[in-house]
């Protein structure tokens, strides 16, 4: 009341939300756009595609948050602990009544964010073993089909191409023409790769294009890229950039061209590897073809120079004079032989003669037997009207025992 009587205004009672909605304009329109720089801490990355985190430094800390449609193309991982410096602008959330900064762009502190990205890939790659030697698989000795993946209107096309069909025009080549540059090259090479799997029309595959920026060549530091190549049934050579450059596809690929006239180059000296390889072998077998013809024509010569071949007839007419030699001593054995025989046969004759039953029968004997052919020996052995059988020294005849007599 005193106040009102002296003319003094009372204080303005604000509601906490009118005086957050003051403070937040107030901070957003003075600071619309700042840079700030500090080390990432309390990261997350929420389900929902927005990352939070907090940048600090020694003595202060400021909420931080980078939204999904301004994180979708950051090329490096954010982590507790790099160091960045980002831009963006102050916000006050008002159902915390904390104020934060919402980064619009960030790179890392000291190095590229590309740089970065690279090394972070490259680190989480070689840690799951694809840049492993043991893991890389050996290019045929020769290949007779080749894919290549690359832009169809660039200059490693045409270097390619020029170096196989005038070194080695017996290759069949495939172009799968790809984009190589840009945020849809990634895809485009990645479904290159595969399509050539599916397809298993070649021997080896051509990964590459010519040299450029960073930016440029970023498309082979993807990890789509790296993970399709690794997964590659056919080798793969990679072909990317100058000399000086060196890429994931390049740490991944089955063997390394510094460019992509020097991988048309590793498969025309493939080749020509072969091609050595057979000369040295045909040399080889030719000196050895030589040398065996060289020792049968020896041998040859001194097989001609044996008598056999200067007088053919001389062996036959000794080899017939042997044959009536010995054709004369088989005579004479044979004479001999049947001689001792034959004195034999009659020494033996003469005794089985002298025992020779028979023979009695020409003094006047006889031999009687029963008509089964028994040998009477005894009266014993007959009976009256016997029928018995009397073999004489010429002849025989039948009788019947009329009477018998035993003394």
């Amino acid at each position: 009341a005193m106040r009102l009587a002296q003319g003094i205004k009372p204080p303005r009672i604000y509601s906490v939300s009118e005086l957050t909605q003051d403070i937040k304009l107030i901070l957003e329109n003075a600071y619309s756009c700042v840079w700030v720089e500090g080390e990432i801490s309390n990261f997350v990355h929420h389900l929902s595609g927005h990352m939070y985190f907090s940048l600090k430094d020694k003595e202060a800390v400021i909420s931080a948050c980078l939204f999904r449609n301004a994180n979708e193309n950051l090329k490096f991982k954010l982590k507790d602990g790099i160091r960045i410096i980002c831009s963006g602008r102050v916000s006050v959330y008002g159902k915390r009544g904390q104020y934060q900064i919402v980064v619009e762009k960030i790179e890392p502190k000291g190095i590229g964010a590309l740089q970065l990205a690279f090394e972070q890939l490259k680190e989480k790659l070689y840690k799951e073993g694809l840049f492993d030697p043991i893991r890389k698989k050996p290019l045929p000795r020769i290949p007779f089909s080749v894919g290549i993946i690359t832009s169809a209107s660039g200059a490693a096309i045409r270097d390619i191409l020029k170096i196989l069909k005038t070194e080695a025009g017996f290759l069949r080549l495939i172009l799968r023409p790809t984009v190589v540059q840009g945020e849809a090259a990634k895809h485009d090479i990645a479904e290159a790769i595969a399509e050539f799997n599916q397809h298993a029309q070649v021997d080896v595959l051509i990964v590459g294009r010519g040299g450029g920026s960073l930016e440029d060549l970023w498309a082979f530091n993807e990890e789509l890229v790296a993970r399709a190549i690794f997964n590659s049934k056919i080798p793969v050579i990679s072909a990317v950039g100058h000399e000086i450059d060196t890429t994931i596809s390049d740490l991944v690929a089955d063997l390394r061209a510094e460019t992509p006239t020097a991988a048309a180059n590793l498969i025309v000296s493939k080749k020509n590897e072969v091609l050595e390889l057979l000369e040295r072998s045909c040399l080889l077998l030719s000196g050895l073809i030589r040398e065996k013809l060289n020792e049968l024509e020896e041998k040859c010569g001194l097989i001609a120079a044996h008598s056999a071949f200067k007088h053919p007839l001389q062996k036959i007419e000794e080899l017939q004079q042997d044959t009536d030699g010995l054709c004369r001593l088989a005579d004479l054995a044979i004479q001999q032989f049947l001689r001792i025989i034959g004195e034999k046969f009659k020494t033996i004759s003469g005794r089985l003669q002298a025992l020779n039953p028979l023979a009695i029968l020409s003094r006047g004997f006889s031999l009687t037997t029963t008509l089964d052919g028994g040998i009477v020996k005894d009266t014993n052995s007959l009976k009256k009207g016997q029928l018995v059988r009397t073999k004489l020294a010429k002849g025989s005849f039948q009788a019947e025992v009329i009477k018998i007599e035993i003394n």
